[in-house]
This record gives C-alpha cells, structure tokens and sequence, in this order.
C-alpha cells in the first residue's frame, strides 16, 4: 500500500484527502496542513514512486502506469481507513488522477478541488511531450523535468515553486520518471473524456492568473460544465497552494463550509 499519514480529529468531522502532482509528494501540502487539521480529518499520500512510497517501486515494475493504475493506489488507501466520502483537493496532475476517481468511484466523493488543474494540453505542452518523449532515452531525466517547470512557471515569481517542484523530483528514481512520463500518452484523449462528460460531483477550480497554459482551458470547461466554478488568483502562477496559500486556504475551506456553491 502507498505510503500515507491521516490526521483524524473525530468521527463527526469531514474529510479531505491532498494529492500531490507528478514529481512531488504529500510535503507540497505544508502551508494548507496546519490550519485544515483544524477543521477536517485529513490525508496526505505520496503516489507510487513519489515520497515515502519510493520504495514500493518494485511492486509496480511489470507494467507501465496508467491514470486508473494510480487511481486504484489512492482507491485503496481510502478504503482501508474506511473513508466513506470526502473532499479531494488536488494539484497539477493530481487533478487528472482525482477526476479519474470520480468517473470510477464517484461514490466516495463530496466534492473535488482543483489547483493548477490540468484540463487540456495546448500547441505549446504538446509539442514539449513530443520532444520529451524524443530524447528522453539521450538527455538526463532532470534536464526534462527542468524544462517542464519552466515552460508551466516560466515568471521569476514562480521561482520558488519551481524549485520546490524540481526538488522534489530530485528524489525520483529515473526509470519511476520515465514511468510516470509515459502517462503524457494518455493525457489527451482522457482530458478529451472529461470535458464531454461531466460527473455530478462539485467542483472548486482554483487558477493563478499567471498560469498561462492551463487557466484558457479551464475557462471553457467552467462554462460548459455546471457543476464547475472558478476563482482566478491575482498575481499568482500554477500552484497557488504553494505561492498564495492564505488565498488558497480561504477559498478551499469556504467552498467547503458554505455548500460547495459560494467562496
């Protein structure tokens, strides 16, 4: 099982569960642990590969991922605690893997958060994925995984989150990289899915105004989905929760506390 820390507060509480993105762990959640653990129960998981749970590579190695792979991880976490619903507050990646687990067990959520969230790769990410995928098996894995960060959070601002981001994936093994960049195959035809169908499961986006790349495409998606708001950070690049976390905070745990509708 993944590695995973609960902080359980009682039985009367809610839930909310973090899922970091590709190249992170459960630490990027730092800035929201201390004040979350005073409302809710919370989870924290590093994903296969990532943190703490780095060394259940081995169970992992005879096939490559794919978005329900890791879904299915985080699935059995939140069985095994006995979490009947929750609130999942993803970023980066990690949005896809929580919209995966609402199409594959929508039962157990309350409600989806979403940071950063990644809704469609455009010219610009599908053409970074095609060179990746090109000269991954030539180029030291960091070199891409630098590149990545600076194309998502190019702005001097972003520096601090970037860094956090590549120090993170400092900690990967190359081939869990390699596994992990794989997943890039699957992004578009998924995301193509997700836009067409929407799943009755409410659904917070929180997008920095800096996040050149991905806050275009979550601003057709809010429209068409109804389910869906959006609260745009000013001043603010691709992992809000990290560069603006007082914003963050408020606005998660007020959607939250006020019905899933008002922030």
């Amino acid at each position: 099982m993944l590695y995973f820390k609960d902080y359980q507060q009682g039985k009367d509480r809610e839930w909310v569960v973090f899922v970091h993105g590709a190249g992170g762990s459960s630490s990027i959640w730092y800035r929201q642990l201390r004040l979350f653990r005073k409302h809710f129960n919370v989870l924290l998981v590093d994903l296969r590969g990532h943190g703490r749970s780095k060394d259940l590579l081995e169970g992992y190695v005879k096939h490559n991922y794919t978005f329900k792979d890791v879904t299915t991880d985080l699935l059995e976490v939140i069985t095994h605690l006995g979490i009947e619903k929750a609130h999942y507050i993803g970023v980066s990646m990690g949005t896809i893997i929580i919209r995966t687990l609402g199409e594959i067990a929508p039962q157990y959520m309350k409600s989806m958060i979403l940071c950063g969230a990644v809704t469609r790769l455009n010219l610009r990410s599908r053409l970074l994925v095609f060179l990746g995928h090109t000269f991954k098996r030539f180029v030291p894995y960091m070199w891409l995984y630098r590149l990545f960060a600076f194309v998502i959070m190019p702005n001097p601002r972003d520096a601090s989150s970037r860094n956090l981001f590549i120090g993170e994936a400092k900690k990967l093994y190359k081939k869990e990289f390699l596994r992990w960049f794989k997943l890039t195959h699957e992004v578009n035809p998924l995301l193509k899915y997700f836009k067409e169908k929407e799943i009755a499961v409410p659904t917070l986006y929180i997008m920095g105004e800096r996040d050149y790349m991905f806050l275009p495409p979550v601003k057709k998606i809010v429209k068409e989905h109804s389910s869906a708001i959006l609260q745009v950070v000013d001043d603010c690049g691709h992992v809000c929760n990290i560069e603006k976390p007082d914003i963050f905070n408020k606005l998660a745990i007020g959607f939250i506390q006020r019905g899933y509708t008002n922030v």
